[in-house]
């Protein structure tokens, strides 16, 4: 008898593994390590090695393989073959798209009318070579307008510019062992979650945690303290801590004379803000500031660990400046584990001349638009254009400004405009990608060359393609060198591909590119207490409390309480104060279309407090249209212990045709600018709430 032959299986391909970096903004900048198998990512983890990241991924980014294979990417160029808007889209090849794009662009510069071309990016990614490398040099050659990226950051920097001198502070990993941790306007457990492991770390050695935010968060929920105060009072807020430290000489008058700048001045201005007075303003009880202030002077050392959340408001730069005093005026900064961290951003060594290009404007001084006012400046308000020509050309990438930008009623009526030329480079059809006149698919992160800082710790990450781009995906620099030789530009600098870009991010010497290269990361040769002895990166070398350069641009040279655009009280028809937090499993608009997210998130949600809701007849799990001057939007909602009373929260950012009208949340949020920075004022934003039927009119 002959027995059958045994047909085995043929033995799995051997794996391998790659070492990359997180590309999305986040302070935590994660060291990522993804398994390849026969071409194929099928693992992707924190890298166990990197110290910040410690082998732990947020739940977004631990989904990113899902989120890179999705079954809806864009992996082919793309031409508009419906209305605007439709997202009607035909294939086509990469030639025929960029040959289409190149004749349009050029026909704007042979008219001399390349400042009606605007680029439009943001951090989509944090790279420094698909984010701003071969993009700005091609937009500088062409003479484009340039773009005031403002939308997320540049008020609590400037503010902290201003006083400290950079976008600098403590290093993140010593706040495990401070013993009064101040979290100011962050929901770290959702947006920075590497800090909240140092901050766990010290409240097990017994610190102190305060969180400081008008939510109710999942941080607050952790803390010790929760001080629930209004929208944009935080810098009253701080005056008045300034007032107790100096009422019951809980100062340091040493590290004042020797390292500070306009003492006496902050002093009168601050001795005029009692606990009574900031809590008739915060809306919280003067006993709590007075407490707080307590443990503030008291305790050493203490650190504040301040976030963007609180400088999204009219007097934010403001805000952010009376913070960064208050380190110096208790001697904070004489510790490792004492002083502030809003950026580390500051710290690094970038050399973006190298990497952008400026010299090739040769002269030119296009003018720039301001990116929270793209709803004003495409649909012509002559302020926003800056007095130059309306926008003819739009090439969006790293950004989905139709979701994200403010009044966005009025951000999709522009790219609406027929005479409007739209190119978009993306990863998936965003609401902003629906407009696009060329649509044009680009790489993920595990699928190109790129390299990255952090504003949250203070390492460079190398990130190496895992595997090659689905489809003809194509990375961002590829797409622009392309362009650029299309329109003849011959310098030696377009020809630089993206390794050479990653390359070109840092003098030589600044950073240890070898050890980058080795393990994935390298850290930045810093001092642990950076300002223990002064040394601050100011014109004085001082903290300065009085800034002479806002003296001189006729600003108020001292921080103080800027009010709201729209304070609470100020509108019987708006009364309550809304602000728009990111939900818990987005990041921006990013990650909203990966279902296992969304469907944890479920649908467009409004917190509201219970006596809100009862005075407007409101239940949970109602729908509720909420409006104001700018538009409405319905959405669903929840009668949380989240909200405090007179303040709502409208979670974000969702895609607007993922909502249940077309809109989102920035329907109702404005394109009026903060205090410093030029920034936009998301979180001060006045509204009124009524019940809604499913899809129809309010009852």
């Amino acid at each position: 008898m002959v027995s059958a032959a045994v047909v085995s299986s043929p033995p799995p391909a051997p794996s391998h593994t790659v070492l990359g970096a997180c590309p999305h903004d986040c302070p935590d900048t994660c060291a990522l390590v993804t398994t390849v198998q026969d071409g194929v990512a099928v693992k992707l983890q924190g890298n166990p090695a990197h110290p910040h990241t410690a082998g732990v991924l947020c739940t977004k980014v631990s989904r990113y393989i899902e989120r890179s294979t999705h079954p809806e990417r864009v992996l082919y160029p793309m031409k508009r073959s419906g209305p605007k808007g439709s997202g009607q889209f035909e294939r086509v090849s990469w030639e025929t798209a960029l040959d289409a794009i190149a004749t349009r662009l050029q026909d704007f510069a042979n008219s001399n009318n390349s400042a009606a071309i605007l680029p439009y990016s943001y951090a989509g990614t944090m790279g420094l070579v698909q984010g701003e490398s071969m993009d700005r040099r091609f937009f500088h050659k062409l003479g484009a307008s340039l773009l005031d990226r403002t939308i997320c950051s540049t008020a609590g920097g400037e503010g902290l510019t201003q006083t400290l001198g950079g976008k600098v502070g403590m290093r993140v990993e010593f706040f495990a062992e401070a013993k009064l941790i101040l979290i100011w306007g962050s929901n770290s457990i959702a947006s920075n979650l590497h800090f909240w492991r140092h901050a766990q770390a010290a409240k097990r050695a017994g610190a102190k945690l305060v969180c400081i935010d008008p939510r109710k968060t999942e941080t607050a929920d952790k803390c010790d303290v929760h001080v629930a105060l209004l929208p944009g009072t935080d810098g009253a807020l701080a005056l008045a801590l300034m007032h107790e430290l100096i009422v019951h000489d809980w100062l340091d008058h040493d590290y004042i004379a020797r390292h500070t700048l306009g003492w006496d001045a902050l002093r009168e201005r601050a001795l005029q803000w009692p606990p009574e007075r900031a809590a008739a303003v915060c809306g919280v009880p003067a006993a709590q500031i007075a407490d707080l202030a307590r443990d503030y002077g008291l305790t050493k050392p203490a650190a504040i660990r301040l976030n963007y959340g609180m400088q999204r408001v009219h007097g934010g730069g403001n805000a952010a400046r009376a913070i960064a005093c208050l380190p110096a005026l208790v001697g904070a900064w004489r510790d490792r584990a004492g002083g502030l961290l809003l950026s580390s951003s500051g710290a690094f060594p970038v050399d973006r001349a190298a990497l952008q290009r400026p010299d090739l404007l040769a002269g030119r001084q296009p003018r720039t638009i301001n990116m929270s006012c793209i709803g004003d400046a495409l649909t012509g308000d002559a302020q926003a254009l800056s007095g130059g020509p309306p926008v003819g050309a739009v090439v969006v990438y790293n950004s989905n400004p139709v979701a994200v930008a403010p009044e966005s009623g009025k951000v999709a009526a522009g790219f609406a405009r027929d005479d409007l030329f739209t190119v978009v480079l993306e990863q998936f059809q965003t609401d902003t990608a629906d407009y696009a006149d060329y649509l044009l698919p680009a790489t993920v992160q595990i699928e190109h060359w790129d390299i990255h800082t952090s504003y949250g710790h203070t390492d460079v990450l190398l990130n190496r393609p895992a595997v090659a781009p689905r489809g003809e995906a194509r990375s961002n620099a590829w797409v622009f060198r392309e362009l650029a030789r299309r329109m003849g530009f011959d310098e030696p600098c377009f020809s630089d591909d993206d390794e050479a870009l990653c390359a070109a991010a840092f003098a030589p010497g600044a950073i240890d590119v070898a050890q980058m290269h080795a393990q994935g990361f390298t850290t930045l040769r810093l001092p642990d207490a950076p300002f223990a002895d002064g040394n601050f990166p100011t014109p004085s070398g001082r903290c300065e409390f009085f800034s002479a350069r806002l003296a001189a641009q006729g600003m108020d040279g001292l921080p103080n309480h800027v009010p709201n655009h729209e304070a609470v009280g100020s509108s019987t028809a708006f009364p309550l104060a809304m602000i728009s937090p990111p939900a818990r499993n987005f990041l921006n608009s990013t990650f909203v279309n990966v279902t296992s997210l969304r469907a944890i998130e479920g649908e467009p949600l409004l917190e509201i407090h219970a006596d809100d809701a009862a005075a407007r007849g409101i239940v949970d799990g109602a729908m509720v249209r909420v409006f104001n001057q700018r538009g409405e939007h319905r959405c669903r909602a929840e009668v949380s212990r989240r909200a405090r009373p007179g303040v709502v929260h409208g979670l974000g950012i969702w895609w607007r045709k993922l909502g249940f009208d077309g809109t989102n949340v920035n329907q109702l949020t404005s394109q009026r600018l903060t205090d410093l920075g030029r920034g936009p004022t998301f979180y001060d934003c006045l509204v009124e709430v009524q019940p809604a039927v499913e899809g129809g009119d309010a009852a």
